[in-house]
């Protein structure tokens, strides 16, 4: 396992792309759903709790880049240069696993809304392997191709997005009111419930030695970050303002469900629309946290990338089996957002600290 592995130059991106590929990873299924968990929490004062995840959030991104400027080169590198081979190689499984765990969450969730909206009458496992056949496709090609994807999606889905706009006319903001009328612990609770849209950051640690200039992408992952929290903040207050709290609570896909307002005249049913186009929302990020956890995997044993992306995919649909229905889906989406939640804002926070001990010990040894 080498310390360093840097890419080629035909193989590296433009800083700016950063941008998307943050994009590409947090904006996937969860918006579709994620508004019922956080009101659960916070009440009417839900987009407060974005709000605050997304600040805290931030600061992650900061330590992050920190840590990758530091060390000059990926999550390998940072662990072994703090924890040693030993320690280091068990921490890198953990986050290829952890990696798998998210692409797989993110797979079953999509595939539960295919079966509840439009096709219920299909296996499961159908949808999986379509869609990791399409994932593997593109995720071969290497990252500049997924990269690529990330940026079509995201030029492909955004008027789609816009859509949710249709609700105005019936929406009343005055439900807002008054605001910071919960306890400082239950808008803290509502941003915890916000992690599992913020997740995918984490394949930041292994895409950063690709940038051509990786400092110079700090500050457009962090303009990606603002992006995706104005997005779902603006989606939790249009759906705050439309739907009665008790609705909300019954209502298992907010975001879905708010298509059914978008009147077009020559399209009925709108919300059919918005689910297929969803695809090319969640491919971005399925193909981003296999690439992260098969390009991880390689870098800890170094077979080729292709090979242990085709066990991946296999193992991954296999595992389709064990997670049906809607009961299962959600116990999955809780499982990941937990594990999730202590990665992001409790480890990194933890590998940052550990990292800068080491550094300042080994300063110390120099001068003696």
């Amino acid at each position: 396992m080498q310390l360093h592995d840097t890419p080629n130059n035909t193989r590296q991106l433009s800083p700016f792309l950063s941008f998307f590929i943050i994009v590409g990873v947090q904006i996937s299924v969860g918006i579709l759903g994620f508004e019922r968990f956080i009101v659960v929490k916070a009440g009417h004062d839900a987009w407060i709790s974005i709000i605050i995840a997304g600040l805290i959030t931030h600061v992650i991104i900061w330590m992050m880049y920190h840590l990758l400027n530091q060390s000059n080169g990926d999550l390998v590198t940072i662990h072994l240069m703090t924890f040693g081979p030993y320690i280091g190689v068990l921490l890198n499984l953990f986050f290829i696993c952890y990696y798998a765990l998210l692409a797989y969450t993110v797979i079953c969730t999509y595939t539960e809304v295919l079966e509840t909206w439009m096709f219920a009458d299909v296996y499961s496992w159908v949808f999986t392997l379509l869609i990791l056949s399409i994932a593997y496709s593109y995720t071969t090609k290497g990252i500049r191709v997924v990269t690529g994807l990330a940026v079509i999606s995201l030029l492909i889905t955004f008027p789609l997005i816009v859509t949710i706009f249709f609700t105005l006319p019936d929406s009343q903001l005055e439900t807002l009111k008054p605001i910071f009328n919960h306890s400082i612990l239950d808008i803290a609770k509502g941003a915890k419930a916000m992690a599992l849209n913020v997740l995918g950051l984490c394949v930041l640690f292994m895409i950063y030695p690709f940038f051509k200039d990786p400092r110079a992408s700090q500050k457009w992952t962090h303009l990606g970050l603002f992006f995706n929290i104005s997005l779902y903040t603006i989606a939790m207050i249009l759906t705050i303002s439309y739907y009665s709290k008790t609705q909300l609570l019954e209502t298992i896909w907010p975001t879905i469900t708010l298509w059914k307002a978008v009147n077009l005249g020559i399209i009925e049913r709108f919300e059919y629309i918005g689910v297929s186009l969803w695809l090319f929302v969640v491919l971005p990020s399925i193909c981003l946290l296999l690439w992260s956890a098969t390009r991880l995997s390689k870098r800890v044993i170094p077979i080729k990338q292709r090979t242990w992306l085709r066990v991946l995919c296999l193992i991954l649909f296999m595992l389709s089996f064990k997670v049906n229905g809607r009961m299962n889906v959600e116990t999955l989406n809780d499982i990941t957002a937990n594990i999730g939640f202590y990665v992001i804002f409790g480890y990194i926070p933890f590998l940052f600290i550990c990292f800068k001990l080491r550094q300042l010990l080994k300063k110390r040894r120099e001068r003696a």
